[in-house]
């Protein structure tokens, strides 16, 4: 005996086939109380400068509560098709290669951003939402806050989920001047902390 409505409706097919696929519309991820980041401009060009990415490159960064750049990575996204458990497991080895995890914290104190640079226009994609899917699992298994998904174009910069964006830095743009002294040295770790920066390392 069965109760109730089979789901028929082209809302609950597409739902369906987001899961499928591990990617998050738009909306979901407006609705996940992802926290706003104070100077996006000033993030993304200091990452731009920092990085000089090309199209298909993925920049995942760890931001201190105060918003200053703790530690940062990037690498070129593979030819396949956009899944967001791929792409999960490709920002959390970046993420342990680069810094500690925080799992042993009751609450995140730290925070990841994501800047993916592709070509097209601003318009969300699936490939973003394959991206907004695997960031979030990411700092989940990392221990990090799930900060904001930022896009590059040659149209400029945009957080998506939030309508803020620029035209400057842009894919194809030079990097514009940014005092990266500014940003504080990576702190030493030691004892526990570096073996599982060596650990991960190796793997």
């Amino acid at each position: 005996m069965t109760f109730g409505f089979a789901p028929s409706s082209a809302a609950s097919l597409a739902a369906a086939d987001a899961s499928a696929n591990r990617l998050l519309e738009p909306a979901e991820w407006a609705a996940a109380g992802i926290p706003l980041l104070r100077n996006p401009r000033e993030v993304v060009s200091g990452l731009h400068a920092r990085h000089r990415p090309g199209p298909a490159t993925a920049i995942v960064a760890v931001l201190d509560p105060d918003e200053r750049l703790r530690a940062s990575a990037s690498f070129i996204r593979r030819p396949a098709p956009a899944d967001g458990w791929m792409f999960r497991n490709a920002l959390l080895a970046q993420l342990r290669r680069i810094i500690p995890h925080d799992l042993r914290r009751r609450t995140p104190v730290r925070t990841a951003v994501l800047l993916y640079c592709r070509q097209g226009d601003a318009r969300w994609t699936e490939e973003d939402g394959a991206w907004m899917w695997g960031l979030r699992d990411a700092c989940t298994l990392h221990g990090l806050r799930c900060g904001a998904y930022i896009t590059l174009t040659d149209d400029g910069w945009q957080v998506l989920g939030e309508g803020r964006g620029g035209r400057r830095p842009s894919l194809g743009s030079a990097p514009e001047p940014f005092a990266l002294s500014e940003v504080p040295p990576l702190p030493r770790t030691g004892g526990a902390a570096s073996d599982v920066l060596r650990r991960a390392a190796a793997r």
